[in-house]
């Protein structure tokens, strides 16, 4: 049955009788960008719209690793479509996301910026084993329930994705960076087919592959899908030759590589079912399909109808569903956060009254603040002593590297660099975070945790009655009880620290005094 319009049997994350509100997601791939619109409804999933335009955005990145003009010129065009069929769409209801070619580029900031700017909705870009895990619930939420364990692959155009899982639990997830634009843009330069390029291009696979042969084995799994555009592409053309059923085999991809060989050239392979925006790119996403059917052990790939941009949507839902029920919705983002907590020995006890105080804080200046930016204080304070873990000394520095760098399901790489800048400024000199400042909201978010921690500093619950926080322009006026002052000379010494921390800025002000 056709995705296009297609209610899938397999239960999502809306279990309620009401239909859920329409939701948009964004990929924004090596190869294509796609636009999936859709709505969930007594736990089934109904495709609404979908659009997709082939970009070429992994093509244009130079030898520098820098993002060619023209190449951002296109996906500015198409994302500036995008953004007239999302037009009435609120905030809450789009998810962009971006993957490798844009987890690459050096100057992805640059562009980032004018294409948040076209489509008018943030765009994150994920980590690989960010983007694996959406791949898997995009596939097995659209896919008959089954107990056995799944391999699901996803070969995208800078890229390849690994999951193997069980029901809805991905097990293991991997990002390999191999795709069918980058192989066949070194292999296969001019559309020129080879039996050398071949070999190379699956040597070159393999190679990448390689430390992923015991995760992945063959006896580690029954059933093996593919997702997305390569494998589609692929089973098309098998099925329109009468080649296979769809199934992607050892022997039919043979067959597809022989047919190009013949050819010679892509602009001169004639075959049924294959689609002239696939020509440039069916070299290299041949050649990585035939090393992991050999390597292994795939005998029949088959087309999964879920992919990427579903599971961005089953995840956004299910953060609705959360921001409207905390007390029983699921979120990834804080199972991530409980978990790196227990990783790393935090003093959960502390991060809990840290939590508390900046909160309250936060309220006090910025009691119209949306839900997300409660949200990034609260996953700072739970985790800003992660760092501690590998040294007492400069733990602030070291939690904001791990922040920035592990693997966090749920999060994109901008909220990680986010949660990093705010735990780096936790304590210390604010110079180091000078350019991250100049974002307001980030400001009082730093200003409110460093005088959390500091009000928690002798790993007590501070009596917050006695204390208030109140905001004009940009100073901040923290004023306390009479006698407060006295009775808690320390905390006074370090918060007199702290008003001089602020003077050396001009993004903040921190006035004390007596009430």
């Amino acid at each position: 049955m056709s995705l296009e319009n297609t209610v899938a049997s397999a239960p999502t994350v809306a279990e309620s009788g009401r239909a859920e509100a329409v939701l948009a997601a964004i990929d924004m791939g090596s190869n294509s960008f796609r636009l999936e619109i859709g709505q969930l409804t007594r736990g089934r999933y109904k495709r609404i719209d979908y659009l997709k335009e082939t970009v070429r955005l992994g093509g244009g990145l130079d030898a520098q690793g820098m993002l060619t003009e023209e190449a951002t010129v296109r996906g500015l065009a198409c994302l500036g479509r995008f953004a007239q069929r999302l037009q009435g769409f609120d905030a809450h209801q789009v998810r962009a996301v971006a993957t490798q070619t844009l987890r690459e580029a050096k100057n992805r900031d640059a562009f980032l910026g004018r294409a948040q700017a076209v489509l008018g909705h943030p765009i994150e870009v994920i980590s690989g084993r960010e983007e694996a895990r959406l791949i898997y619930a995009g596939v097995v939420r659209l896919m008959p329930p089954s107990t056995g364990r799944r391999l699901v692959i996803d070969i995208g155009g800078r890229s390849t994705e690994m999951i193997l899982g069980q029901g809805r639990t991905p097990l293991v997830a991997e990002s390999f960076q191999i795709g069918s634009v980058g192989l066949s843009m070194r292999y296969f330069p001019d559309g020129r087919y080879t039996e050398a390029g071949f070999r190379a291009a699956q040597v070159a696979a393999g190679a990448e592959l390689e430390e992923a042969l015991e995760v992945f084995a063959a006896g580690e799994w029954r059933e093996a899908l593919g997702s997305s555009g390569t494998v589609g592409a692929v089973s098309q053309l098998l099925a329109a030759n009468g080649v296979t059923d769809g199934a992607v085999t050892p022997d039919g991809l043979r067959w597809c590589i022989e047919q190009c060989l013949r050819a010679g050239r892509a602009d001169k392979l004639s075959l049924a079912g294959l689609k002239d925006e696939r020509r440039a790119v069916l070299g290299g996403g041949l050649s990585i399909l035939y090393t992991l059917a050999i390597h292994f052990g795939i005998d029949a790939l088959h087309p999964a109808r879920g992919a990427l941009r579903q599971g961005v949507i089953f995840d956004l839902a299910e953060r609705l569903s959360a921001a409207r029920d905390a007390q029983h919705a699921r979120d990834v983002r804080d199972e991530s956060v409980q978990q790196l907590q227990e990783r790393f020995g935090v003093d959960v006890a502390q991060a809990e009254r840290v939590e508390r105080v900046a909160q309250s804080l936060f309220q006090s200046v910025e009691p119209r603040a949306g839900s997300d930016l409660r949200r990034q204080l609260s996953w700072a304070a739970a985790l800003h002593e992660v760092g501690m873990m590998v040294s007492h000394h400069d733990h602030h520095r070291h939690s904001s590297y791990l922040l920035a760098n592990v693997d966090a399901p749920g999060f994109s790489q901008s909220e990680q660099r986010r949660l990093a800048a705010l735990v780096l400024g936790q304590r210390g000199g604010l110079r180091k975070l000078e350019e991250s400042l100049s974002d307001e909201r980030l400001a009082w978010q730093t200003l409110c945790l460093r005088l959390a921690i500091l009000l928690c500093h002798a790993r007590r619950m501070p009596d917050l009655r006695e204390l208030s926080l109140r905001r004009n322009g940009n100073t901040a006026t923290l004023s306390w009880d009479n006698g407060w002052e006295q009775a808690h000379p320390r905390t006074a010494f370090l918060l007199q620290e702290e008003q001089a921390a602020w003077e050396r800025t001009a993004v903040l002000k921190l006035e004390l005094r007596p009430r």
